[in-house]
């Protein structure tokens, strides 16, 4: 805990890099996720195949995911935010499509029958009441993410990851106690906002 005290500043200005990079991560990977999961609601049969290809890509081991993503695109930032956004396909797409399915049929039979168009019944139906189901796979993901996110720093990305990482390489325990307590932080943090977001949507 002496580097967290003596360096506040570094940490904070690490913990902000953090934070930034999965929060872009996440609203990218929630741009696929949506249309993806509304177009899968359509179909049992693709939706069943593309959540087992995304389960499967889940349970690649993040490090040897990330080795692969370092040949291809080289280091920095760019595999741990192509990695990011691909381990949260799975959780938010399979969110997106039970938000979907639990629409109310009823609502949806209205809509169609003032004449909506599909997109329409999708933003101004399916999706406010899908949105609590939503918002619960992306504080999921985003918890999920920050960890993940940490790996940054073994690919020159910056973060957090830099400071644990830093802290193996010189075997400086407080370095990566710092860094390890920040990360905690922030992803209770960001499940605080996102489960507050998540009533909110609930409530209306």
């Amino acid at each position: 805990m002496n580097y967290l005290i003596e360096h506040p500043a570094r940490v904070a200005l690490l913990a902000g890099a953090h934070l930034a990079l999965v929060a872009a991560a996440l609203a990218c990977a929630l741009a696929i996720a949506l249309p993806v999961g509304f177009a899968l609601a359509r179909s049992e049969r693709a939706s069943r195949a593309v959540l087992a290809l995304l389960g499967a890509l889940y349970t690649v081991p993040s490090l040897a995911l990330l080795a692969l993503l370092v040949q291809a695109l080289g280091l920095g930032p760019a595999p741990i935010f192509v990695a990011l956004v691909a381990y949260a396909q799975f959780v938010l797409v399979r969110n997106v499509l039970a938000g979907v399915h639990a629409v109310d049929p009823g609502q949806r039979d209205a809509a169609i029958g003032v004449g909506m168009s599909p997109l329409q019944r999708a933003l101004r139906v399916e999706l406010p009441q899908a949105l609590p189901i939503v918002i619960g796979g992306v504080r999921i993901a985003g918890v999920a993410m920050i960890a993940l996110a940490t790996l940054g720093g073994y690919v020159g990305a910056g973060g957090l990851g830099s400071l644990i990482f830093m802290g193996f390489t010189l075997h400086h325990t407080d370095e990566i106690v710092a860094g390890s307590v920040a990360v905690c932080a922030l992803a209770i943090a960001l499940d605080a906002a996102l489960r507050l977001a998540e009533r909110l949507a609930r409530a209306h």
